[in-house]
């Protein structure tokens, strides 16, 4: 059964640096665009940065230079690289397809908190 398990949050001092992980199983997820959501309190999901299956990335203005996202195939994981870490970077962050067809149910996340 396909499945998403991401890990790696934490409580950060602003200015400060995670790397989130998303083990995905599956071959759904080998060939089709990946993720990264966050979920601010009282806010919506939004989609915060996308890795191609040909290595090509994408990010939203509010992340672009701060963070990275990456793959490993062989290890069948998503990476998401977060510097320069700000409070408006807190929320539960997830990972998923990026094609809303393609998504397994949303897993627990896992909590970013970053303090001012």
């Amino acid at each position: 059964q396909a499945q998403l398990v991401e890990s790696g949050g934490g409580l950060v001092q602003a200015g400060g640096s995670l790397r989130l992980s998303c083990v995905y199983s599956g071959s759904i997820f080998r060939d089709n665009a990946m993720g990264w959501f966050r979920q601010a309190p009282g806010k919506q999901r939004e989609l915060v940065a996308t890795v191609v299956s040909g290595g090509g990335t994408g990010y939203a203005d509010s992340v672009k230079g701060r963070f990275t996202i990456s793959r490993a195939y062989a290890q069948n994981t998503v990476y998401l690289q977060m510097n320069d870490l700000k409070p408006d970077d807190t929320g539960v962050y997830y990972c998923n397809a990026v094609a809303a067809g393609l998504r397994l149910d949303w897993g627990q996340g896992t909590q970013v908190t970053v303090s001012s």
